[in-house]
């Protein structure tokens, strides 16, 4: 039995071909268009990335594939025809902020105690509600779908697992980022939907963990989808984290980090981070608290788009002190703050500069920036607590010595790399080999279990006036956007 494992990210989209003995060949990447029709919207083409995920899947079927497995954006969504697949408008990536005003009204109206204890989430437009309102409000012709019982309405795995198999379906990882889903009871929320003031009715089912999702025709013949969770329960998993404590960072378009928690939802979490569902073990549901950083390779993006940076592979020339102790200090707020501050109003601020500050000590200072912002949520979000164990990491950003150095010192925390691999694709393909083979997920050692291929140990040396000083940057960055902006 061959799988053939998709990431579809948020800059392109991934395929491995992996066998149950753990060897995986890369099937491709195909990256899909950035769009920014406004200040602080971004879309994609869900046509295009639909074809993308259906041009990998068959080159994954005639490799002879006939499992697939899927790995998605999480908060992005997506509005279509049912009837004929054709999608009503362009969808809202997970970092677009069109909703902003609408979530300031909920918290004006006093409904984020309900969405927090339903839900576990706070009241912000980087989870699903919002967006899936906006566009049943905006999409051309989606109330009257909705009327016909012809709309599809949800996140993005919804829609590739409708037009790939005919089975209107998302998954409970993925139904608890859209600040709908009651956390307790994993099923759609009346009042949840009520609040945000979307009917429960039209959103897809949520299905269960114990079967297929379906059959997909190719070419090649069918392939059955036999799981399909968020990117980062995926790379969770991937990381071959399997006891409460045990966790990951995945540094991409932003940083993620998730630590299993136990069986039990997740009560009292500290410091911001956000309680989440993951994979099924033994007979019980996995829980994971997670803390966000909206901004990382996203910044590195933008120095490349503006002309700091050539291009990410000067991020490997990097050598020499760092911006910070030169005083120069970057804070990653290009889309707001996420874990623990969930502050949209914060914008991204250099500070420090003079005139002997030169182009390496910005593009140092967005690296450490990133560096502090996820030093913020590994001292929050519940990883074990001892500081020898080494946290692991995946992402683009890990390819950056300079960066995984410096995390690791403002850390004091020795941290483990995956290099290259692909942990995202790797960890959903090891939960569909062990749905198709009815072992539990918790217990197999799938191919997902990546070799570890460099360890970064802290220096040493004291940090604590460097973050302290970040700290203060951070605060002047807050409340920078008046409403009237976002």
């Amino acid at each position: 039995m061959k799988v053939v494992a998709i990431d579809q990210g948020t800059t392109s989209t991934k395929a491995l071909l992996v066998t149950p003995d753990g060897e995986a060949t890369s099937l491709g990447a195909i990256r899909h268009a950035q769009l920014y029709p406004q200040k602080g919207w971004l879309e994609h083409s869900a046509g295009e990335l639909l074809a993308n995920v259906r041009a990998l899947l068959d080159a994954g079927a005639e490799a002879g594939a006939t499992v697939m497995a899927l790995a998605n954006q999480g908060e992005t969504v997506v509005a279509w025809n049912r009837r004929t697949g054709e999608a009503l408008a362009p969808a809202i990536v997970w970092q677009d902020q069109r909703t902003e005003q609408a979530i300031t009204a909920l918290r004006n109206a006093g409904k984020e105690a309900d969405v927090r204890s339903l839900s576990g989430l706070p009241l912000d437009s980087y989870f699903s509600a919002t967006k899936l309102k906006w566009l049943l409000d905006h999409a051309e012709g989606a109330w009257e779908l909705a009327r016909q019982g012809h709309l599809g309405l949800g996140t993005s795995d919804s829609y590739f697992i409708e037009r790939l198999t005919g089975r209107y379906a998302t998954d409970i990882t993925t139904a608890s980022r859209t600040s709908l889903m009651n956390l307790d009871t994993c099923q759609w929320e009346p009042l949840l939907c009520e609040i945000f003031g979307v009917p429960l009715e039209i959103l897809p089912e949520i299905a269960s963990d114990d079967e297929p999702f379906g059959t997909i025709a190719t070419p090649h013949g069918p392939v059955t989808l036999m799981a399909s969770v968020v990117d980062q329960i995926a790379a969770l998993y991937g990381h071959g984290c399997r006891a409460p404590g045990e966790g990951k960072i995945t540094v991409g378009t932003g940083a993620f980090a998730l630590v299993l928690t136990g069986n039990e939802r997740p009560v009292g979490l500290a410091g911001g981070s956000v309680p989440t569902a993951a994979w099924q073990a033994g007979g019980a549901r996995a829980y994971a608290a997670d803390g966000a950083v909206y901004t990382a390779a996203a910044a590195v993006e933008w120095l490349v788009r503006v002309g700091l940076l050539g291009d990410v592979g000067e991020l490997a020339g990097l050598v020499g002190p760092s911006a910070a102790s030169r005083g120069v200090y970057f804070v990653p707020a290009l889309s707001g703050l996420a874990c623990p501050h969930w502050d949209r109003s914060a914008a991204g601020l250099f500070i420090g500069m003079d005139s002997m500050t030169d182009r390496q000590d910005l593009v140092k200072a967005v690296l450490e920036g990133i560096a502090f912002r996820i030093a913020e949520v590994v001292d929050t979000i519940g990883f074990s607590t001892s500081a020898q164990s080494a946290i692991s990491l995946d992402g683009g950003l890990t390819r950056s010595r300079y960066f995984l150095q410096f995390l690791s010192d403002i850390c004091k925390r020795p941290l483990s790399s995956c290099g290259e691999a692909e942990v995202t694709a790797l960890g959903v393909a090891g939960l569909a080999l062990a749905k198709a083979s009815a072992q539990d997920a918790a217990a197999y050692l799938s191919p997902a279990s990546v070799e570890r291929v460099d360890t970064f140990p802290a220096s040493g040396g004291n940090v604590a006036e460097a973050r302290a000083r970040f700290s203060d940057a951070l605060g002047r960055s807050a409340g920078w956007r008046r409403m009237d902006e976002q």
